[in-house]
C-alpha cells in the first residue's frame, strides 16, 4: 500500500474513533448514583422537614426518588427540590392530587415519583417506553409500578447482565443497590436528561439538549424526546 494512502487511512480511523467516542453516554449521573451504594443503607419513607433549597435528609436513609435527587444534584447541579417546587407553584393543578394537598410542599413534593414524572415530561425529557434493552442508555431514568400500585424510579447503569440487559441503581427497600431488575416490573416512564456541567440550570439545559440531539443524529440513532 502506498505510504500516502496508509497515512490517510490512519488519520481517517483516528477521526472516526474520536467522533464515535463523542457519541458515548456521559457516565456522571451513573457514578453519582453508584456512589450512594453502601452509604444509603435504609429505606425510609417518613416525612422530613427539609432546608430549602438543596434540602436533604440524612444520607444513610431515603427512598427511590432520593437516589435520583442526590445523583442529579451531584452530577449536574440540578436541585429537584427547588425546580419541582417552583414549577408546582406555577402549575399546581398540573400535578397529581393523589395526596390531597391544597398547595405545594417543598419538603416532600420532589420526593414523590409521580411528581417527578410530570416534571420530567414537562421539560421534554421523556422517551418512548420499550422492552428493547438497547433503548436504555447509561444515565437514563426509568419509572415502574411495583404491584399493586407503588411507583418506583431507577437510574440505568452502564453494566449489563449476560443477556445484554442494563442493570439499574435504585433503592427498592434495603438501601441503594445496583441490580438486574430493569424489566422486573411494568415500566411507566423513560427519561433522558441532557448531560450538563456542574453549574447547570434548567434555563441553559436547552443548550445541552441541542448538543445531545446533534450527537445522536451523527451516531445514526433517532432518540428524539417524546413531549
Amino acid at each position: 500500500m502506498p505510504r500516502i494512502l496508509l497515512f490517510i487511512l490512519i488519520h481517517l480511523l483516528v477521526f472516526v474513533s474520536a467522533d464515535r467516542a463523542d457519541c458515548d453516554p456521559v457516565p456522571g449521573l451513573v457514578e453519582a448514583a453508584r456512589n450512594q451504594v453502601g452509604r444509603t443503607v435504609l429505606y425510609d419513607p417518613a416525612y422530613y422537614g427539609l432546608t430549602y433549597p438543596k434540602g436533604d435528609l440524612p444520607l444513610e436513609r431515603g427512598v427511590c426518588a432520593d437516589v435520583v435527587i442526590r445523583a442529579l444534584r451531584s452530577a449536574y447541579g440540578l436541585d429537584l427540590q427547588k425546580l419541582v417546587h417552583e414549577d408546582m407553584k406555577k402549575d399546581f393543578p398540573g400535578y397529581p392530587r393523589t395526596w390531597g394537598l391544597r398547595r405545594p410542599d417543598k419538603n416532600i413534593d420532589h420526593r414523590r415519583v409521580p411528581n417527578l414524572q410530570v416534571f420530567f415530561r414537562k421539560k421534554g425529557w421523556s422517551l418512548v417506553v420499550s422492552d428493547a434493552p438497547d433503548d436504555y442508555r447509561p444515565g437514563d431514568i426509568v419509572t415502574c409500578t411495583i404491584p399493586p400500585h407503588r411507583p418506583h424510579i431507577m437510574i440505568v447503569s452502564e453494566k449489563k447482565n449476560r443477556r445484554g440487559i442494563p442493570l439499574v441503581i435504585h433503592n427498592i427497600g434495603a438501601g441503594v443497590r445496583e441490580e438486574d431488575r430493569l424489566f422486573e416490573f411494568s415500566l411507566t416512564g423513560h427519561y433522558r436528561i441532557p448531560a450538563a456541567s456542574s453549574n447547570a440550570t434548567v434555563q441553559n439545559i436547552a443548550v445541552f439538549k441541542a448538543e445531545e440531539t446533534r450527537k445522536m443524529s451523527r451516531c445514526g440513532t433517532d432518540h428524539s424526546p417524546e413531549t
